[in-house]
């Protein structure tokens, strides 16, 4: 399982993404940074992102 804590990116923000893959976990996370933050992820976003993620 993988994870991203929304604060890990930077964010005053106690959501956690949980999913199987870093592609789920980003995807989530992008819907999630939209939805809750007003941010949309770039691409250049997702890849220092994507160096966030943990496994579980």
């Amino acid at each position: 399982m993988k994870t991203l804590k929304c604060r890990d990116v930077g964010f005053d923000c106690d959501a956690q993404v949980r999913a199987e893959t870093e592609e789920d976990v980003l995807t989530q996370a992008a819907q999630h940074a939209q939805a809750a933050h007003g941010v949309t992820v770039t691409p250049e976003m997702a890849e220092g992102i994507k160096t966030l993620i943990h496994d579980e």
